[in-house]
């Protein structure tokens, strides 16, 4: 607050000032932002988070989002050469009679870190360590990242999940009113690129223009796909 001894203390109060002064009447915490720190590989993420354990910022509330090809530990999908992503979401939906028991046991790694915290043993760590975690408590580390970040005040992940809006949706960023800090931003417009970016080979455009001809032809929502079939045609 102001010192009262100086000019400050009887300043006009500005409109922040008034509106966390608010919150604090009405028992509400002033609105902090996280950090979003980007970085182009995932070993770029282990290189900075081997740093801040040597600084006096370690114990600050962290975590690291990544994708399922380095944090799935599901012994079935793991070792599977197929699509993780799709795999593990057949076994949150019990598609086939099975469930996921590693997704059931995410609240393990959560209370492993707040138990952390509330002992000032809690340290910055690398998806190496949550991996390793998860597999001793039989939790998964891809949604325990994700979950940590509601209280984290750093949050670590590669460019694209900043970037690519179909992956903050799916991933609940929301970067407004954050810090955000891009590492080795010259790799930005590349990234930016891939991310609004998409290949499809000729025999897909095929397969969709016979699609759209069976449509257009049985007068299928005809004003809808007559578009869809010329754009095809054109390529």
């Amino acid at each position: 607050g102001p010192c009262t001894e100086c000019s400050c203390s009887s300043a006009k109060e500005t409109d922040k000032d008034a509106s966390n002064r608010k919150k604090k009447e009405n028992g509400d915490q002033p609105f902090i932002p996280k950090i979003f720190f980007g970085t182009r590989t995932h070993k770029q993420i282990s290189q900075i988070t081997r740093e801040l354990k040597r600084t006096a910022y370690s114990s600050v509330p962290m975590t690291i989002l990544s994708s399922r090809d380095y944090t799935c530990i599901h012994p079935v999908v793991s070792n599977s050469g197929g699509n993780r992503n799709e795999m593990c979401v057949e076994l949150l939906e019990g598609k086939h009679g099975k469930s996921c028991p590693y997704y059931h046991g995410v609240h393990k790694l959560s209370e492993h870190h707040a138990l952390q915290s509330a002992h000032r043993v809690y340290q910055a760590w690398d998806i190496e360590d949550l991996v390793s975690l998860g597999k001793k408590l039989r939790a998964c580390a891809y949604f325990a990242a994700r979950e940590l970040m509601v209280d984290a005040d750093i949050v670590f992940c590669p460019y694209n999940y900043l970037l690519d809006p179909q992956i903050r949706e799916s991933m609940d960023i929301n970067l407004k009113g954050q810090v955000v800090i891009l590492d080795e931003a010259h790799n930005i417009e590349d990234c930016a690129r891939e991310s609004t970016s998409y290949g499809v080979t000729e025999s897909q455009l095929k397969a969709a223009q016979e699609e759209l001809d069976f449509m257009v032809n049985n007068n299928i929502r005809q004003k809808d796909h007559e578009p869809l079939q010329a754009v095809c045609c054109s390529l």
